[in-house]
């Protein structure tokens, strides 16, 4: 069965796009929406003590300082592309993968200073990226 032009444009965000957003969107906006102020919670303890976090000859050493201010920045792009993605707008999808993709390589460069949350996060970076890449099949069609 041939489908018509309003078929093929429901659910890619586009402007005259009526949908909801689906499940692993939804999953994907959560998490961002969790992920950010984690971030920046994490980032202002960073820059308010620098002896919260300490790791020894690294070669992505930066300044603890530097590093909430990285965070801080990460968490509050992490935070308005969730925002995007739960609200259904067209450029929602493609800052989730972009942000949650920086998040991992921060959390990366992070994992000597606190190694057990920068694994959890990056875990949780992965799993958004795959959520907000994955193939969205519509489910009418008879299969």
């Amino acid at each position: 069965m041939a489908a018509t032009p309003n078929e093929t444009r429901r659910g890619h965000g586009g402007p005259d796009s009526s949908e909801t957003v689906n499940d692993a969107s939804l999953f994907a906006g959560t998490m961002l929406m969790l992920s950010g102020p984690l971030s920046i919670l994490m980032g202002a303890a960073g820059i308010a003590q620098g002896t919260v976090f300490s790791a020894s000859r690294y070669i992505y050493r930066f300044d603890l300082t530097a590093w909430g201010w990285i965070h801080l920045v990460v968490g509050v792009a992490l935070i308005i592309a969730g925002l995007g993605i739960l609200t259904n707008k067209s450029w929602g999808r493609g800052a989730g993968v972009a942000t949650a993709g920086i998040s991992l390589i921060t959390q990366f460069m992070f994992v000597p200073y606190y190694p057990a949350w920068s694994i959890l996060v990056m875990a949780l970076d992965l799993l958004i990226m795959f959520a907000l890449t994955r193939s969205h099949v519509g489910t009418s069609g008879g299969r």
